[in-house]
C-alpha cells in the first residue's frame, strides 16, 4: 500500500505540473494492484478532484479561466460524462479500453509541440461547433473509465489553437473538474447502493497521497523542470503504464 500511495504521489505532482489531474494513470495503477475494478473509476474520480480542485480556483482568480469559453466544451461533456459513469462495463473490456485511451494520451503528450502557435480568432459559433462534439465524445469516455479527459482535450485545443496556453491548462483543468464530478455520480448509480461509498474510505489515503502530490506539482514545472521536460517525463509513464494494460488483455 505504501509503493501504492508513493507511485499515486508522483503521478499526481507530474500530472499536476501541466494542469492535468492524473485519473488515467490513478485508474492503471490500480489495475496492476489487482483492486476491484467496480471502484477503480471512482477511487480515480476522486483523486482527480483533489488534484485540479486547488488549480483551477487558481486559474479563476488570475483570469485564466473564462467560464464562458470552457462551456463550450462542458455543456455537452457533463451529461455524457454522467452517461457514461452509468454504463456497465466488464473487467477485460474496461482493462482494455483503459489501455487504449492511455495509449493515445501518451502519444498526444508526447509528440505534442514544443511551441504552440499563437491562437487564431474564431467565431463564437464555431467554437460551439467544435467544443460541443468534442466535449461529448470525451466525457462519455472519460465517465466510463474514471478519467477526466483533460488529457485529451488540452492536446486537442492546442492542436486547433483555439486559445492560449494557459486559457487551455485552465480550460482543461476545469474540465477534469466537472467531468470527474458528473462521472463520479454516473459511477455511484451505477452501483445502486450507498455502500460503494463505504468501500471508497478504504482508499482515503490514496487522496492524501494525491493531495500532497498536487501540491509539489503545481510548484514543480516553474522550480525545477520545463513544461516540456514534464510532459515527456509524464508521456513516458503513460506509455509505459498503457503497454501493461494492453499486455494483460492481448496476453
Amino acid at each position: 500500500m505504501l509503493i501504492l500511495a508513493l507511485l499515486f504521489l508522483v503521478s499526481a505532482a507530474l500530472y499536476a505540473s501541466v494542469g492535468l489531474g492524473g485519473g488515467s494513470t490513478y485508474n492503471a495503477l490500480l489495475v496492476l494492484a489487482d483492486t476491484d475494478y467496480r471502484l477503480l473509476p471512482s477511487i480515480a474520480l476522486a483523486c482527480n478532484l483533489i488534484v485540479v480542485a486547488g488549480g483551477v480556483w487558481q486559474y479563476r482568480r488570475s483570469g485564466a479561466l473564462s467560464l464562458g469559453f470552457a462551456f463550450r466544451f462542458v455543456a455537452l461533456s457533463i451529461p455524457m460524462a454522467w452517461f457514461g459513469g452509468r454504463v456497465p462495463i466488464q473487467r477485460d473490456t474496461f482493462v482494455l479500453l483503459l489501455g487504449l485511451c492511455l495509449l493515445a494520451a501518451g502519444l498526444a503528450m508526447w509528440f505534442q509541440p514544443t511551441r504552440t502557435k499563437a491562437p487564431r480568432d474564431r467565431s463564437a459559433l464555431l467554437t460551439w461547433l467544435l467544443g460541443l462534439p468534442l466535449g461529448g465524445a470525451i466525457g462519455f469516455v472519460s465517465g466510463m473509465v474514471g478519467i477526466g479527459g483533460g488529457i485529451f482535450l488540452a492536446p486537442a485545443l492546442h492542436l486547433t489553437r483555439l486559445a492560449d496556453p494557459k486559457r487551455v491548462a485552465a480550460t482543461a483543468s476545469f474540465f477534469i473538474m466537472v467531468n470527474s464530478i458528473a462521472g463520479l455520480v454516473g459511477q455511484t448509480m451505477k452501483q445502486g447502493t450507498t455502500a460503494h461509498l463505504l468501500e471508497l474510505a478504504d482508499y482515503v489515503w490514496l487522496g492524501v497521497a494525491v493531495f500532497v502530490g498536487g501540491q509539489i506539482g503545481s510548484r514543480l514545472s516553474a522550480r525545477v523542470l520545463s513544461g516540456h521536460v514534464v510532459k515527456r517525463l509524464t508521456g513516458l509513464l503513460v506509455l509505459y503504464v498503457a503497454g501493461r494494460l494492453l499486455y494483460i488483455s492481448f496476453v
